[in-house]
């Protein structure tokens, strides 16, 4: 059982469209309840646009337990690896301009990072096959040191050798990403943040999305947690994401998320060509298929096609999910490491758009 202090707290948002049908409020109220009770999680927030209108968005449970605040449509969370999708349409973006070519080395947009044995394009770090490593370990997930400015990010990993030639096999890779940021930083002109908040940001909708600067007062934060081995909650670690903003170092609301993943389906962040290239699985140079795209996680459930993208790092567990052909699109934001909000999602999807 989760505990009373936990108990279910639901805030309705302002800015949506007509909202959706009451019984279908409900549903989702009981599903969010269970999902909170079942995994032990402090508290989450949720956003559902249908037919490309965000419908409704709403928390649930406590955005702080310690001090009983309740999670609500206004609660920031970070987005961990929900990030790497903006960062790709920023990419892309610069490919319908002109400005980048996603088959080029990197090395010509960013000639500070270190020759390698092979070149590496835009193009492989966006699907994970630029052979850059991940995480080495805790002590630089749970990293404390502030960076300055995407280009600094990149001292954490860039003199380390390859894990394998660009091409020939998927390794997941956040530090891909923050090289992808410094590509985009560069092709643009203008700095990383300051390009996602004109070009992505503003076209989308996103009102509260910004850099998650651990020093910064952002209001309506949430704490974050994690479960020891007997299920205990803990405090998350503290973290620094400043050196990992292009892959995992941005906060907002669900609303913001969920505001983005329409904006990429109805056309508005980049034309169709190319977002259906990014919703296009990626193969290996030996022909091996992946379930990711450019940016993007690419799959199916009961026979529908999924587009999503989860996210999950100190404080957080979150997901961005679509089902492009019923126009429906859900964001959910956790603050409990591990909590796989995809299910839930799945749940909404069927509640919603049954």
């Amino acid at each position: 059982m989760i505990p009373a202090a936990l108990a279910l707290a639901l805030l309705a948002g302002p800015a949506v469209a007509q909202p959706l049908p009451a019984a279908q409020l409900q549903a989702i109220a009981s599903a969010a309840s269970a999902f909170l009770a079942e995994r032990r999680i402090p508290g989450l927030s949720v956003a559902v646009v249908v037919d490309r209108q965000l419908r409704w968005t709403a928390g649930f449970g406590l955005a702080d337990a310690e001090n009983a605040v309740p999670a609500s449509a206004e609660t920031m969370y970070r987005l961990a690896s929900v990030s790497k999708p903006m960062t790709a349409t920023a990419a892309m973006q610069l490919v319908e301009r002109g400005r980048l070519d996603l088959d080029a080395p990197v090395r010509r947009y960013v000639p500070s990072f270190p020759e390698k044995p092979w070149p590496i394009t835009s193009r492989q770090l966006m699907a994970h096959l630029g052979g850059i490593r991940h995480y080495r370990a805790n002590e630089e997930f749970d990293a404390t040191r502030r960076y300055v400015g995407v280009l600094e990010g990149l001292d954490v990993f860039k003199e380390d050798p390859l894990d394998h030639e660009p091409g020939t096999a998927y390794l997941y890779s956040t530090y891909g990403y923050c090289l992808l940021g410094a590509v985009v930083e560069a092709a643009s002109g203008e700095r990383f943040l300051d390009y996602l908040r004109e070009h992505v940001f503003r076209p989308a909708g996103m009102e509260n999305v910004r850099d998650d600067d651990a020093g910064a007062l952002i209001p309506h934060r949430a704490q974050g947690y994690w479960k020891i081995a007997d299920g205990e909650l803990r405090n998350s670690p503290p973290a620094d994401t400043s050196y990992k903003i292009p892959g995992g170092g941005l906060i907002a609301t669900a609303a913001d998320v969920a505001r983005f993943g329409s904006a990429i389906a109805e056309g508005t962040l980049v034309k169709p060509e190319s977002r259906g290239e990014m919703w296009t699985r990626q193969r290996t140079r030996a022909g091996r298929v992946l379930g990711y795209g450019l940016g993007w996680d690419l799959g199916e459930w009961k026979g529908r096609r999924e587009v999503s993208h989860t996210g999950g790092q100190e404080r957080v567990s979150t997901v961005l999910y679509l089902q492009p052909e019923r126009g429906l699109v859900i964001a959910i934001l956790t603050n409990l490491q591990g909590a796989h909000p995809t299910d839930l999602a799945r749940t909404i999807a069927e509640i919603v758009a049954p």
